[in-house]
């Protein structure tokens, strides 16, 4: 990733990578607010500006993905490989869902064109609940409830 920075001609700075660091294989795709508070205390100078700033830079250069998964903030994906989303209805959880080659990519070169629309890319969300949020619906077993598990 950071050959891929010098290669787009961003400065390295400590800043842009505290926030490669936390970017970088982080499966939650953050928000700017959510990186920003995480590298509150490593970094009190760094203002919210330049998380956004960077994460803008980063999107433009195609090194990351703005998403927009859910109403409320743009999610930031450092995964810019063809995949769709689950997300979950509880908790908010994003998953990464890796699609079978390019059948994203192809589905959108074999659609019908819209008149005056071309389609750049086909994502699908997978809306329902992680494991984590359905397992406490789920009856306890007879030697669960005995351990107390």
């Amino acid at each position: 990733m950071l050959d891929a920075l010098r290669a787009c001609g961003l400065k390295v700075t400590p800043q842009r990578l505290a926030i490669l660091n936390q970017l970088v294989g982080d499966p939650t795709h953050p928000t700017a607010t959510e990186l920003f508070g995480r590298l509150r205390e490593e970094l009190p100078s760094m203002s919210f500006a330049t998380v956004y700033n960077t994460l803008a830079a980063l999107t433009k250069q195609g090194l990351c993905a703005a998403r927009q998964l859910e109403s409320g903030p743009v999610r930031f994906d450092p995964n810019v490989a063809p995949h769709d989303h689950a997300v979950c209805d509880s908790c908010g959880l994003v998953i990464d869902v890796m699609t079978e080659g390019l059948a994203a990519a192809s589905a959108a070169t074999n659609l019908k064109p819209v008149q005056g629309f071309s389609v750049r890319s086909v994502e699908r969300i997978y809306r329902g609940r992680c494991v984590q949020c359905a397992a406490p619906n789920e009856p306890q077993t007879d030697a669960e409830k005995e351990t107390g598990d």
